[in-house]
């Protein structure tokens, strides 16, 4: 059983903080997020795990995703809803703390890596008690894990990255021996990167992908929940997900990676033709029992990211506004 130790083990069959983010909060819009600006002092621990868990909540959240599990229902899923997810997102809360923590007390190293495994490791044992063994994070408790780790010290998201790329290159030999995973058979299979591999190139379908998309179609003046649906969409369009490998072998990673194309091709979620396009793919994902997991948890990394108050950010807009006043 591993989690940040190595990597998710097996492929999930999808995928008390008073200040920020607000719990409960249904589908946030971009107004919940903090501030551009709001402080340029380091996140706290309690912090972090609550946008980590924003993130997961949004994600979650957001509809109509194509074959995952969201407001209106199951997806491609038999075990898995909405309020299954909610729960499990806000079990991982005191494992995204404790990540934090160990990253602030610890330097980059091996010893960390391990620290982080086995907090990993103890964070997934609580989801599956609380899921009553449904594996509904485990691939977001990886990459969540390794970013939040990674953003204390960083100037901005590229950074944070950087460092989890860093950390995830590491051994840890504490690792549990066990089964190969369903996403490390999948990755042998057929040649892919896999969730280890997309964390030790720093990630980027979230850097290069997500998150540019989410904010070119913010800037554009979409819905913010058409900008997560396209950053999702666009991910899906690319990523080698092991997920849909898993079920569905390259046949079934074609049909996702065409049916988000044509729907980004139509105008993206937030146009008419565009979101009937997205209904259609959900109908046939689910029809074949196709859910892509991976690029709902790297989406759920890219909002996370997007919502840290970055330091970087903060100096750049300033000088904007000095340059502005010259």
């Amino acid at each position: 059983m591993t989690v940040i130790g190595d990597g998710p083990p097996a492929e999930a069959p999808t995928s008390n903080i008073g200040d920020w983010p607000p719990a409960g909060t249904g589908t946030p819009n971009i107004g919940d997020r903090p501030p551009a600006g709001a402080s340029t002092s380091k996140p706290s621990a309690a912090l972090l795990a609550g946008m980590a868990v924003q993130a997961l909540r949004q994600e979650a959240h957001l509809s109509p995703k194509p074959g995952l599990a969201d407001r209106r229902g199951r997806g491609a899923h038999d075990d898995m809803d909405l309020p299954l997810l909610l729960a499990s997102a806000e079990a991982l809360r005191p494992t995204f703390r404790s990540v934090a923590e160990a990253a602030e007390r610890m330097a980059a190293g091996v010893e960390l890596r391990e620290e982080l495994g086995r907090l990993g490791r103890v964070g997934e044992a609580t989801m599956l008690r609380i899921t009553r063994g449904v594996n509904t994070h485990r691939g977001a408790l990886w990459v969540l894990g390794l970013l939040v780790a990674a953003v204390g010290g960083a100037a901005d998201e590229r950074e944070a990255a950087r460092h989890a790329a860093g950390l995830a290159a590491l051994p840890d030999r504490r690792l549990p021996s066990g089964a190969v995973s369903h996403g490390e058979r999948a990755r042998r299979r057929y040649g892919v990167r896999g969730a280890r591999g997309e964390a030790e190139a720093a990630f980027p379908h979230v850097i290069e992908v997500a998150l540019p998309r989410l904010r070119r179609s913010r800037a554009a003046g979409l819905t913010e929940e058409a900008s997560r649906l396209d950053a999702l969409l666009e991910v899906m369009s690319l990523l080698d997900d092991t997920c849909v490998l898993h079920r569905g072998g390259l046949e079934g990673l074609r049909v996702v990676r065409l049916g988000a194309e044509r729907v980004l091709a139509e105008g993206g979620a937030g146009t008419d033709s565009g979101h009937a396009a997205l209904l259609d793919l959900d109908e046939r994902l689910t029809a074949r029992r196709l859910s892509p997991g991976g690029s709902a948890d790297l989406l759920a990394a890219a909002l996370f990211l997007d919502m840290v108050p970055w330091p970087g950010h903060v100096a750049r807009a300033e000088r904007e506004v000095l340059a502005c006043r010259r």
